[in-house]
C-alpha cells in the first residue's frame, strides 16, 4: 500500500468525512481486503487469471473466493456495480450522546462525525472501526460486530486508562485505541499482552505505536495510505 503522506488539507473535516464516506460506502474498498469469487475472475480475466493473480491472493475460503488488496483491478470490476452504502448506519447525535453517558467522557468532534456522517462502524483499517453502540451484526456472520462500548467497559475492568477508548482490532494481541484525553487525539496501537502488572508495569509498557492524531490517522486511511506506516515507533 501507499506509505507516502497524504497531499491534502489535514484541517478540512468536512473534506475528511465526505473522502470517508466515499470510501466506506465502496463495499470493495471498505476494509484494506476484499474478497472476489475465482470463478467470477476467470470468467471475466480468462483462465490466464488464476496464474496472473497468484502472487497477490492474499487468502482463500471455502465458499471459492480470493482475497485480494482492496485496490485491485479485479475488486474494483467486481464490486463496481453494487450499491454504495455504509456497512452499518450512520448513528443518531443522541446515540453518541448516550454512549459518552457510559463512556464517562466526550468523543473528539471529528470521532462523533465519523459516527453520525459515515457510519457506525464497519469500515476502516485491519478488522475495522468498531460500532459505538452495540447489537450490529455484518450479513452473513453469526456474531454482532465488535462495540467501543462493550471493549471500553472491559478494558476498564483490566487496568486499561479510562480515556483510552478501543477503536479497532489490530489482529493477534493487538489493538488500536483512540486517547480521548491527550491534545489531538492520538492513536494508539497497543498490545494486550504487551505489559505485566506484576513487574510492577502498566498499560503504557504495551504502547507499540503511535499516530500523532486521530485525524492523521484517519486521513492516511481514506487516501489509501497503510496506517501502520504512518505511526512512530513506541517500543
Amino acid at each position: 500500500m501507499d506509505h507516502t503522506e497524504p497531499e491534502v488539507d489535514q484541517g478540512n473535516d468536512d473534506a475528511l468525512i465526505d473522502k470517508l464516506r466515499d470510501r466506506a460506502w465502496d463495499p470493495g474498498l471498505r476494509f484494506d481486503k476484499a474478497q472476489v469469487p475465482l470463478a467470477w475472475i476467470v470468467e471475466h480475466y480468462g483462465q490466464g487469471a488464476i496464474e496472473r493473480i497468484q502472487g497477490r491472493v492474499i487468502g482463500r475460503s471455502n465458499s471459492g473466493k480470493v482475497t485480494l488488496d482492496a485496490r485491485a483491478d479485479e475488486v474494483a470490476s467486481y464490486f463496481a456495480n453494487s450499491p454504495r452504502e455504509p456497512l452499518f448506519p450512520p448513528i443518531t447525535p443522541q446515540e453518541v450522546d448516550a454512549a459518552e453517558g457510559i463512556l464517562g467522557r466526550p468523543l473528539p468532534e471529528l470521532l462523533r462525525r465519523v459516527y453520525t456522517e459515515v457510519g457506525n462502524g464497519g469500515f476502516g483499517p485491519d478488522a475495522g472501526i468498531a460500532s459505538l453502540t452495540t447489537g450490529q451484526r455484518a450479513p452473513g456472520h453469526l456474531a454482532d460486530w465488535h462495540s467501543s462500548v462493550r471493549m471500553h467497559e472491559r478494558n476498564r475492568t483490566e487496568g486499561l486508562p479510562s480515556s483510552w477508548l478501543y477503536l479497532v482490532p489490530g489482529g493477534c494481541t493487538m489493538e488500536w485505541h483512540v486517547s480521548l484525553l491527550a491534545v489531538d487525539n492520538p492513536v494508539l496501537l497497543f498490545d494486550v499482552d504487551g505489559w505485566e502488572p506484576s513487574w510492577g508495569e502498566d498499560p503504557h509498557d504495551g504502547l507499540r505505536n503511535a499516530s500523532p492524531s486521530l485525524r492523521h490517522w484517519l486521513w492516511t486511511w481514506a487516501c489509501g495510505g497503510d496506517v501502520r506506516a504512518q505511526v512512530h515507533d513506541r517500543a
